[in-house]
């Protein structure tokens, strides 16, 4: 969901205004996705790095995505939408938490889709997190294979690898995303900005995507 920034200096708006329409275009997309038989829909929302950005606009963040959440559960519900997050969400504050904990609690059994919000995930971080868990609790042994170990304590271990990985923007990187589960991703970039994002741009990219040939390093 990248764009927000730029789509609000654009418009001679203020920051704040470009993330309050990116809810719009996320709850578009999300909604879209619930209707179109797909499976697992995963959205960088707060990277860890994103705490380096003004307080003043990480307060804002934090009280949006609290209030979203809270007016969104409804939307959920109605479309049959299963809520989960990876990263750590420790440095939250309680009730942002627990407003986190409850939805995905209520939607626990829900089956048309599942939408992951990656909150305050980096990719670094949670491979780190990881691999410190095999060590806390010695899940490992000379036997173990370490692919399969280190995978089955992701935040991600539910969760098939990513198929389609889609940056709005028009930036050409994946800024600490997903980096074990995107190996084999299909990536694309395209320049529109996150809030200008439309389910029509989804649609063509799922389809251009359903055109490649996928080896996975075959032939």
């Amino acid at each position: 969901m990248d764009g927000n920034g730029r789509w609000a200096k654009q418009k001679g708006k203020i920051r704040t205004q470009g993330h309050k329409e990116g809810i719009n275009t996320l709850r578009e997309i999300t909604t879209w996705c619930a209707k179109n038989n797909i499976a697992y829909l995963t959205l960088y929302a707060f990277s860890t790095e994103n705490w380096n950005r003004p307080k003043t606009e990480v307060d804002f963040l934090m009280k949006l995505l609290e209030k979203y959440l809270i007016q969104e559960k409804q939307t959920y519900l109605e479309n049959n939408i299963r809520f989960k997050t990876i990263g750590n969400i420790e440095a939250f504050n309680e009730p942002l938490k627990q407003t986190i904990q409850s939805l995905e609690a209520d939607t626990a059994t829900n089956s048309s889709l599942t939408q992951i919000l990656a909150l305050n995930y980096g990719s670094r971080d949670e491979i780190k997190r990881a691999c410190e868990k095999i060590i806390q609790t010695k899940a490992y042994s000379k036997e173990s294979d370490m692919g399969s170990l280190i995978q089955s304590h992701l935040d991600t271990k539910d969760i098939p690898d990513v198929d389609l990985l889609i940056r709005t923007g028009g930036e050409m990187r994946l800024s600490n995303f997903l980096l074990w589960q995107a190996s084999y991703a299909e990536l694309f970039f395209p320049p529109i900005l996150w809030p200008d994002f439309t389910s029509d741009d989804l649609a063509k990219i799922i389809q251009d995507f359903k055109n490649r040939t996928r080896r996975f390093g075959g032939l």
